[in-house]
């Protein structure tokens, strides 16, 4: 593969994808000193880039291989891009979710005239009845990465990047199973002096030790809020690309994604899923590792309302805002009032109040009292911690 085929795919996608955004981001200029432009995908159609490849790939099917369909798994992003593309090429799509997918991103696959059915508790689940069904109906898989339409589809952003802002250093890629890295990896085909680095969730992170061996292999993954990007095994056809072309993989914490989403939300006022973060939070870890100018992409902003006020609080905790603990006093009158009133004295903005004098774990007439607070950074949530001591107050 190399642009030229990025290249027919863009004239594929002309009035279908959305040329998105490149904004130049003042907020993370101050905190970096270089100059960083935002690949606004969580803008896109679908609310991610993944409309990109499938329709690529949909579109270049014959008239005989649309007829029987299309079948996908998905847990929302590669699902929603496949139903909207199916309707607009007219056959039908059939997308095996997990069970226990977001409701919103089942809600919107359905639709986008999808019909959806469940799976298993993964994609990986998921993968396999689609597969299954695809051997059964005739109907065409589309995988989420491993093909070479999806690839060149994806590699659209990265030629819109260059043609937005020839002057680019470094392009940071949320990397999940390898379709969009690898595409925009191409750019480097044509223009060697470009770094493009892939970003992993560090609990989630397949690439490295497969290009330790120099080949895909399956990952144990763990826990992470990034599921877009959790896949356990590169696909055959992207990491061929990046073997050849990425110039590094990077890896990033809970608290790096859920600290980057806020001040995505906060000061750059733009909503992405944690997957879709990762670029920043890349840039946020390690200010200092690379040149400008940089282009994080934002590949989707498809998050769940729960999901994100889970993350909200994690960020905000991690960044020192928020802060939950239990404590216990003496249950007569004027304590819990005293301990409020401790707090308030140090500018404390009390959020939730719990008072238990049943807990069999108690003493006489001692009650647990369980606070959530907010704070004002890291070394106003220690301060609090070390006056409630110096009160006499036990945290735990």
């Amino acid at each position: 593969m190399d642009l030229n085929d990025a290249r027919a795919a863009q004239a594929l996608l002309t009035g279908v994808s959305e040329v998105t955004q490149l904004a130049h981001s003042r907020w993370l200029h101050e905190r970096i000193g270089q100059d960083v432009y935002l690949k606004c995908e969580n803008l896109q159609r679908t609310g991610s880039f993944k409309i990109r490849g499938a329709y690529t790939r949909i579109a270049r099917l014959d008239d005989a291989q649309r007829a029987n369909g299309v079948v996908a798994a998905s847990a929302g992003n590669h699902a929603q891009g496949v139903a909207l593309a199916a309707s607009m090429l007219g056959t039908t799509a059939t997308i095996f979710m997990p069970h226990g997918a977001a409701l919103p991103k089942v809600q919107a696959t359905r639709g986008y005239g999808a019909e959806v059915r469940f799976a298993g508790v993964g994609v990986t689940d998921a993968l396999v009845s689609a597969q299954e069904y695809a051997d059964e109906t005739g109907a065409i898989l589309i995988h989420p990465f491993d093909h070479s339409d999806i690839v060149a589809g994806q590699a659209t952003v990265g030629l819109e990047i260059i043609e937005q802002l020839p002057s680019v250093s470094t392009i940071l890629v949320p990397l999940g199973g390898g379709g969009l890295a690898a595409g925009v990896a191409l750019l480097k085909s044509e223009h060697p002096y470009i770094k493009v680095i892939g970003v992993q969730a560090e609990s989630a992170a397949a690439y490295p030790d497969s290009l330790a061996e120099g080949m895909p292999i399956e990952a144990n993954l763990g826990s992470t809020m990034a599921d877009g990007i959790a896949v356990a095994k590169p696909g055959d056809v992207p990491f061929e690309l990046i073997t050849k072309y990425l110039d590094d993989v990077i890896m990033v914490s809970e608290e790096s994604m859920s600290q980057a989403l806020i001040g995505l939300l906060e000061r750059g006022k733009l909503l992405v899923e944690p997957a879709g973060a990762v670029a920043v939070a890349a840039l946020l870890a390690h200010p200092d590792r690379f040149t400008g100018p940089i282009v994080p992409i934002l590949s989707g902003g498809n998050i769940d309302a729960l999901l994100l006020l889970e993350v909200i609080r994690h960020g905000l905790a991690s960044a020192g805002r928020f802060l939950m603990f239990h404590v216990r006093i003496t249950d007569r009158p004027g304590e819990l009032m005293r301990l409020l009133t401790a707090l308030a004295e140090m500018d404390v903005n009390i959020l939730n109040v719990h008072h238990d004098r049943g807990s069999e774990a108690l003493g006489v007439r001692e009650v647990d009292v369980a606070l959530q607070v907010a704070t004002r950074g890291s070394a106003h949530r220690e301060e609090v911690r070390e006056r409630l001591a110096d009160l006499g107050y036990v945290l735990y």
